[in-house]
């Protein structure tokens, strides 16, 4: 509901370009997924997830535009995603 666009990057990928301080995180549920967003202004443009702790899935509609511009997008069900993963492996 919050429009997320994940884009899944190994952590090694992954550079944060703002302090870690500008952050707050929260889990819920298993506490295992990492959700982080900005403290001035809400939007969580990454976490880390439970289905790939190991990664970081970026909100692709925080990205510059040109740089996602031939991005192919999957139709994935949030709701049960457990058993959607599952059908991927």
């Amino acid at each position: 509901m919050s429009g997320y666009l994940h884009l899944i990057v190994p952590q090694e990928r992954f550079r944060l370009l703002t302090d870690r301080e500008a952050l707050s995180e929260y889990r819920f549920g298993t506490g295992v997924a990492r959700h982080l967003f900005c403290r001035r202004c809400g939007i969580k443009s990454f976490y880390v997830p439970r289905s790939h702790p190991d990664q970081v899935s970026v909100n692709a509609r925080c990205l510059d535009p040109a740089g996602i511009a031939g991005m192919q997008v999957s139709s994935f069900d949030g709701r049960h995603w457990e058993a959607a993963r599952a059908r991927l492996d």
